[in-house]
């Protein structure tokens, strides 16, 4: 059975969507890339602004309520579905709450198979790319470095530390049991 999603768990701004773009781009089939922030960005201000969604506190701490995991539930199962239905998936996701967070996804994609791909960065490092970007709250990369990671096994750990986002693409695409595509069968003559 062919990998059918890449699960990219790292911090803020630790390279996971860089990633997912140079996977795009080096492996043989078409593979759509999704992640945390497209959920967070389809979410209404109310959800995304509040205690029972998404708090983001002036330290960037992230907490979470009742109604956000109820929305992400819904993604999560629609996720899945996709990859039940042929889509190949790289999805870019930040496991705040650990291996709870990780079984929520084993729950919904039992039976498909996953790569489960650490996304490791030096907290430092992260932190200057979140301050470069502009677009992030500051502390948040530093506080998600390590602590995304704790409790955690993979089938792979990339460090984007000193390594490129290409690289770890590259070191990602060898452990896939992906096929290449067939060649088109040639024209009638």
């Amino acid at each position: 059975m062919t990998t059918r999603l890449i699960i990219l768990n790292g911090g803020s701004s630790s390279g996971k969507s860089s990633i997912a773009r140079a996977l795009q781009t080096q492996l043989p089939r078409p593979w759509l890339t999704f992640g945390v922030d497209t959920l967070i960005e389809a979410l209404p201000p109310t959800v995304r602004d509040g205690s029972a969604g998404l708090e983001i506190g002036p330290d960037g701490t992230v907490a979470v309520g009742p109604t956000f995991r109820e929305l992400e539930a819904a993604w999560i199962a629609g996720l899945a579905a996709m990859a039940r239905a042929g889509a190949r998936i790289v999805l870019d996701e930040v496991f705040l709450g650990g291996p709870a967070s990780r079984q929520r996804w084993e729950q919904a994609l039992r039976g498909l198979p996953v790569l489960w791909v650490g996304v490791r960065c030096a907290a430092a490092t992260a932190a200057a790319r979140e301050a470069a970007r502009g677009d992030r709250f500051t502390g948040m990369a530093a506080d998600q470095a390590e602590s995304v990671h704790r409790g955690l096994v993979y089938d792979l750990e990339v460090d984007t530390t000193h390594r490129s986002a290409a690289d770890c693409a590259r070191l990602i695409a060898a452990r896939l049991d992906c096929p290449p595509p067939t060649a088109p069968p040639p024209a009638p003559s």
